[in-house]
């Protein structure tokens, strides 16, 4: 006895001295914008891009095959570059092959695109832009490139004429650039056709929208930016869809009739540049229709399939053509109460649901043309992975890796190859090269070193609780103090963003956790995250819990989580704190103000105060209008509960926000102090929603700071 006795405790004083002789990190080393992320949290990384079906590599001054062959250097690249009297480049982490057949690279260097044939020894083309342009869009086809400047949108050829599609761009009318603030799945404005020759895109006018007044402090005299936002139940902008012909360098507009009120979203051309598909959706959002126009006259041909739905309908992803068949396509929708995928005619036919079940697709990467099959990923193996797999037209379906983790793959041109990056709670990182096809094989490019084996890594747990409806599942991940004594009581932290298209834990490289969770548990805090009912990839009815009253089901979900913290022997139940951003910080302040005796103390960052005061189409598809829904805007408002404020919250903002505008923090000050009540406010001037850079270390020096200070 005495001999097991003496040898737990030498193996006891080993992994101590083991555990000493560890790291610990500093703030610098954990988040993006520190000094030393990159090379102390960031796994070895490598930059590889599909030429057709060839995967090369991109290294800062060369370009390889995964075999080591290497197809050209940066000095290859310059000299021919330095021979034709263009400019020379930095490096070649950033090439690009338009052209799956050809041995031509594309480059970048300040405004000057340029594609070289690095076999000619020649420079294919160089397109010269003026300074301050955006939303540069490629034709390969044409060789063409849409581009904007100051609101305006032109095209430049291949020859180095610039057309300018429009010229009365302005604030108030805007073109080329992104509608509806980027919902929808909406990220750009401009949509080239198969051929090229075509160019479609959204014209905005905004001019009945009331601007926002932020301010710039760098002026002299400081100067009014405004930026025009529609709040929930307010004017909105109207869009209008245009298609510029290059042949012709003419312009028509889509008769989509009146725009008021409406959204036109995720545009897709058919493979003959005939049509424009578009998906069109009412103000409600509880009505969408997938529409045809005639590409050469604007006339609606037809209205192809209607989807209602008595909450929210929410279209994210344009229809795709197979590759094999031009009078059919594919088209993803959550109709029956998961986002899958549906085979469509050009009638407007459903021909097959070729995925189905209680998983959601997350991401259509494309076809394989060979194999006939969709390649996709989803959750279906565990609500908390992403995998890869393929499903054929009869709806029968492959996984495509290990079944575990977190993938992110890219497909080859033809779809017969996966580059998969991916991580889980066990893999840091790797690099899997994948033949896919009848048989599976797998390459192994590169397993990337843990860089955190050098430090102190805390304990980390993921489980299941029940939500407040007693029957769903929600997922937490809880997060030990470095050194944990189980005999000792420990201060806890919720983070928390609970919202929609958004979620905290996950099956990737340490369970997702962010680099600040680590931070707090070396400085004694217990961190828990849970992803509440509302938030992305468990289904409709999952979501739509939280329709017209947004908190409210949340709040409650989050309540479970505390319940099950308090359960636990090591957490003081006196010593719990809360933090989040945007609708986290929403959260925050409502818990801190609906729950005034949970927790001792919060930090609430970049917060919806009241709803009425956010954006149109993300407010009023989750909580209607406030004409339609005063009441829900009401108990969901925290102006009305800054009365009832008893712990320790500092508010933290964007002096620039634009998505959630500066109104949202400054009311809420206003309440408290009629109400007699004492947050504590901090703001970054200049900044917009999320700090960047340093910034960045010093909003998490502030709050660390501020939970240390009142928690601790």
């Amino acid at each position: 006895m005495k001999r097991i006795i003496l040898l737990t405790i030498g193996l006891s004083m080993v992994t101590s001295i083991m555990a000493q002789e560890k790291k610990l990190f500093t703030l610098d080393d954990l988040l993006p914008g520190g000094r030393t992320y990159y090379q102390h949290s960031v796994p070895e990384q490598v930059f590889y891009t599909w030429w057709g079906n060839q995967l090369v590599k991109q290294e800062v001054d060369a370009v390889k095959t995964v075999d080591g062959e290497v197809l050209f250097t940066l000095n290859d690249i310059n000299r021919i570059l330095s021979a034709a009297g263009e400019r020379q480049i930095n490096y070649l982490l950033t090439v690009e092959f338009p052209y799956p057949d050809q041995t031509i690279a594309a480059v970048s260097e300040g405004d000057q695109y340029m594609m070289v044939d690095w076999t000619t020894k020649s420079v294919v083309e160089s397109l010269k832009f003026e300074k301050g342009t955006e939303n540069k869009d490629f034709a390969a086809n044409s060789r063409c490139m849409a581009y904007t400047k100051e609101h305006n949108l032109k095209v430049m050829k291949a020859d180095g004429k610039v057309i300018a599609v429009s010229n009365d761009g302005s604030l108030d009318l805007v073109y080329g650039e992104s509608v509806h603030r980027n919902e929808f799945g909406i990220n750009q404005g401009t949509f080239w056709s198969p051929s090229g020759q075509l160019l479609a895109f959204y014209k905005m006018d905004q001019s009945m929208v009331t601007s926002y007044p932020q301010v710039d402090i760098y002026a002299r005299t400081a100067q009014m930016i405004p930026d025009k936002y529609p709040m929930a139940g307010e004017t909105s902008h109207k869009v209008y869809v245009g298609i510029f012909n290059l042949t012709t360098e003419k312009t028509i507009y889509l008769h989509t009739g009146d725009p008021t009120d409406r959204y036109f979203t995720n545009i897709a051309w058919s493979p003959d540049d005939k049509y424009i598909y578009m998906i069109e959706l009412n103000r409600d959002q509880n009505h969408a229709q997938l529409v045809r126009y005639d590409a050469e006259t604007g006339e609606k041909d037809a209205v192809l399939f209607d989807e209602t739905n008595d909450k929210y309908v929410e279209p994210m992803h344009p229809i795709q053509f197979l590759p094999w068949d031009s009078n059919k396509f594919i088209y993803q929708t959550r109709k029956d109460g998961y986002l899958h995928i549906y085979l469509y005619d050009t009638t407007g036919r459903e021909l097959k649901q070729l995925t189905k079940g209680e998983f959601e697709v997350i991401n259509v990467l494309g076809f394989n043309t060979k194999d006939k099959t969709v390649i996709y990923t989803s959750n279906e193996c565990n609500p908390l992975q992403q995998n890869s797999y393929a499903v054929d037209m009869k709806g029968k379906h492959t996984l495509l890796d290990e079944g575990s983790g977190w993938h992110t793959p890219q497909l080859s041109k033809s779809g017969g190859m996966l580059l998969d990056s991916w991580s889980s709670p066990e893999v840091c990182k790797k690099y899997d090269l994948r033949t896919i096809g009848k048989k599976i094989s797998t390459r192994n490019l590169l397993t990337a070193a843990e860089p955190w084996d050098a430090y102190q890594v805390p304990e980390m747990k993921v489980g299941t609780i029940k939500a407040a409806d007693g029957v769903t599942d929600l997922y937490y991940r809880l997060v030990l103090p470095t050194n944990f004594d189980p005999t000792k009581k420990y201060p806890a932290v919720v983070y928390v963003y609970g919202g929609p298209h958004a979620h905290n834990v996950d099956a990737s490289r340490h369970w997702g956790v962010r680099g600040w969770d680590i931070w707090m548990a070396q400085k004694g805090y217990v961190m828990f995250s849970l992803d509440n009912r509302g938030s992305e990839h468990r289904g409709l009815a999952f979501e739509q819990a939280t329709f017209r009253q947004l908190g409210v089901e949340e709040m409650k979900d989050q309540l479970k989580g505390v319940e099950f913290l308090k359960s636990l022997p090591y957490v003081d139940a006196n010593r719990l704190g809360i933090h989040g951003w945007s609708f986290g910080g929403f959260m925050t302040t409502s818990l801190m103000t609906t729950y005034p005796d949970v927790f001792k103390v919060g930090v609430a960052g970049g917060p919806v105060i009241d709803w009425k005061y956010y954006e149109v189409m993300y407010g009023e598809r989750y909580m209607d209008t406030p004409q339609t829904n005063p009441e829900g805007y009401k108990q969901t408002s925290l102006l009305n509960k800054a009365q009832n404020l008893k712990g320790k919250l500092l508010v933290i903002y964007g002096g620039n926000d634009p998505v959630c505008v500066p109104q949202h923090t400054l009311s809420f000050m206003r309440a408290c102090i009629d109400a007699d009540t004492y947050p504590d406010l901090f703001t970054y001037p200049g900044d917009e929603h999320n700090m960047m850079g340093t910034d960045r270390i010093h909003l998490h020096n502030k709050i660390t700071q501020y939970f240390e200070d009142y928690l601790k």
